[in-house]
């Protein structure tokens, strides 16, 4: 396709870099960063990969529950693990610093870093499919308008500032913004799946689907044993296996994902040899549980990744649509019922920390009394709060902490005294509202053996005279009850990163709480919350997003909407000795595209696995 002369000035007029450490207004550069300077633009690999890495072995995990469509972007179904080797997107993220992409199947992009009103895509001439056809912006355009229109209401969301695409020539793209004051959209395009035009003429894009999809990734599907296992196979031909950030990369000719509807019967699976790489979620197993004979025999290794990620939030979430949630007094209450100082000796064996952040591990998260720059945020919202929450914000925050006795009954007495103060009454042992009903709250639950980590909780609500009942329903029930919001608590673990931005909306913004499907479980409407983290999608800096998340942190503590537990800082795998890590470890993520399986240590596993 030839290239309208407009598109080629347009283009040749906007080749600068960085100057002075200053951005021009508009750059043509190969990659895309958010706040921050690239620090490996021209390297031959990422520093963390090693490019003499042999290929070949396998690498097989565990995944809960079960799936049923290999299309992850309509949202309906269960969508299958793995699927993203698939696809290409247009960049990819370094694993070293938050907010930076290099060139995948576009080689650079021209945008305004500082007011980006668009951002044009200039693929890569050599980029194709997996079937040899060629990857061109039509696909590109094809992919952001199925996306717009025919996935989740949570992706469409995430993509709501983008107001258009257009196919400017066979390998440029331009994607057009409905304001020029979110920064962060050039990086939310550059990281969504590429879908083929062609391959989707005669197939719905919003139904589920088992029917293998087209892609321009690493991996083609191998196997699907439908709702068990999933297994994929390195793409030889790849077209884009000698790309910097794939030097050393994909270098097992087999991934296979093996479901089990029990985390127990999982890692029973794990120690049989079933498969080969498990993370640990759990304190107690981590602690006592790998004492078995393959770890003893060096055939498994316990591996600790720390890492500089925000913690995911782990939290207990109030839904607030429905009572007597609405009320943030006994919200407030019922947080001092946690009593994690007892939970983490009795259960946890010392393993985690309490979270007192929905941002834990990072500069985003507030501490101590609010800053100058925070109170510039947040006093212009103070009106829009409810006392309780107005006074939370300003204040040196910390959750409760208890004697660690299990008995917590010093907390039980302030939030007895805070249920009174309310308007609640005690009758019979029985707390009871307003309305002299009693209070009485369900619990919803899929995993086997929570009821252990929640029994505490339950115990010090019926000290306060409230009835909790724990609800265990299976998988798929529990899917679609998140979808349609039909609970009362439950527990949610809410991933952060050192970038946030849009989906912070979708996390906890008003027009999420009602959208089926969205993330805001806990059904926030709050027009204070809606405003600062609209601030925080616009931020023009990386202080001005730092200083915006922090207030937001403050925001969302001091509604008492969630009951934020505990975590860690890192990450727990066990694997069978057969594999190998580049020396030098990323900064952000565990790295395992970029580990590598020894052969003559997979003969050994291999042995010792037939033997037993």
């Amino acid at each position: 396709m030839h290239m309208p002369s407009a598109a080629k000035r347009l283009i040749f007029a906007c080749g600068a870099a960085l100057t002075q450490g200053a951005w021009a207004a508009l750059q043509t550069t190969p990659f895309v960063a958010v706040h921050s300077a690239p620090l490996y633009v021209g390297l031959s690999a990422m520093p963390y990969a090693n490019p003499a890495a042999p290929k070949g072995g396998y690498l097989s995990s565990s995944s809960n529950g079960t799936f049923d469509n290999l299309n992850s972007m309509n949202g309906k179904g269960s969508a299958a693990d793995g699927v993203n080797y698939l696809f290409d997107s247009l960049m990819s993220s370094s694993l070293d610093e938050p907010g930076v992409m290099y060139p995948l199947l576009a080689e650079k992009a021209t945008f305004d870093p500082q007011k980006p009103a668009y951002v044009i895509f200039h693929l890569n001439p050599k980029a194709k499919f997996s079937d040899g056809s060629p990857l061109t912006a039509t696909d590109v355009k094809y992919s952001f308008d199925a996306f717009q229109t025919k996935s989740n209401p949570g992706l469409q969301m995430y993509l709501a500032d983008l107001a258009k695409t257009e196919v400017l020539s066979r390998h440029q793209v331009k994607m057009s913004f409905k304001s020029d004051s979110n920064a962060e959209m050039p990086l939310i395009l550059a990281q969504m799946p590429i879908y083929s035009k062609k391959d989707w003429s005669r197939k719905d894009f919003s139904r589920i689907t088992l029917q293998p999809i087209l892609g321009s990734g690493p991996y083609l599907i191998e196997r699907i044993d439908a709702g068990r296992s999933i297994s994929y196979k390195r793409n030889p031909d790849y077209w884009g296996k000698d790309l910097p950030v794939n030097k050393g990369r994909y270098n097992f000719d087999r991934l296979k994902y093996v479901y089990y509807r029990s985390l127990d019967i999982a890692f029973e699976g794990f120690k049989s040899g079933q498969y080969t790489l498990h993370e640990e979620l759990t304190a107690r197993k981590w602690v006592t549980e790998y004492h078995f004979p393959a770890v003893k025999a060096g055939m498994v290794v316990k591996y600790r990744f720390q890492h500089y990620n925000p913690i995911a939030t782990q939290s207990y979430v109030f839904n607030t649509r429905r009572a007597p949630f609405q009320d943030i007094r006994l919200r407030q209450a019922l947080t001092y019922a946690y009593d994690f100082e007892w939970q983490n000796k009795a259960l946890f064996y010392g393993q985690y920390r309490r979270l007192q952040s929905f941002f834990s591990n990072s500069e985003l998260e507030a501490k101590g009394l609010p800053s100058a720059a925070e109170l510039a945020v947040l006093k212009p919202q103070l009106a829009k709060l409810d006392p309780v929450q107005r006074a939370g914000v300003l204040k040196d925050w910390k959750y409760s902490v208890s004697d660690g006795s299990g008995f917590n009954r010093s907390n039980l007495l302030i939030a007895r005294q805070l249920l009174l103060n309310a308007g609640y009454t005690f009758k019979d042992g029985r707390l009871l509202d307003k309305s002299g009903k009693p209070v009485e709250i369900e619990f919803l639950i899929h995993q086997d053996g929570l009821q252990r980590t929640l029994m505490p909780f339950v115990r010090n609500l019926k000290r306060l005279g409230i009835q909790m009942t724990i609800r265990q329903v299976d998988v798929p029930q529990y899917i679609e009850r998140m979808r349609t919001k039909d609970f009362d608590m439950t527990t949610d673990a809410m991933p952060q990163s050192l970038s946030p931005g849009t989906e912070q909306a979708q996390f906890w913004g008003s027009a999420s709480a009602d959208q089926p499907g969205n993330y805001n479980y806990a059904g926030i409407k709050n027009p204070a919350i809606d405003a600062v983290v609209q601030q925080l999608i616009r931020a023009p800096d990386r202080a001005s997003l730092v200083t915006r998340t922090r207030a937001l942190d403050r925001l969302l503590r001091a509604g008492y909407y969630q009951i934020p537990t505990y975590g860690k800082g890192e990450n727990w795998l066990a694997y069978w000795n057969m594999y190998r890590q580049p020396q030098r470890k990323p900064k952000l993520s565990t790295g395992i595209d970029y580990w590598w399986s020894d052969a003559a240590q997979a003969q050994k596993v291999a042995h010792y696995l037939r033997r037993k």
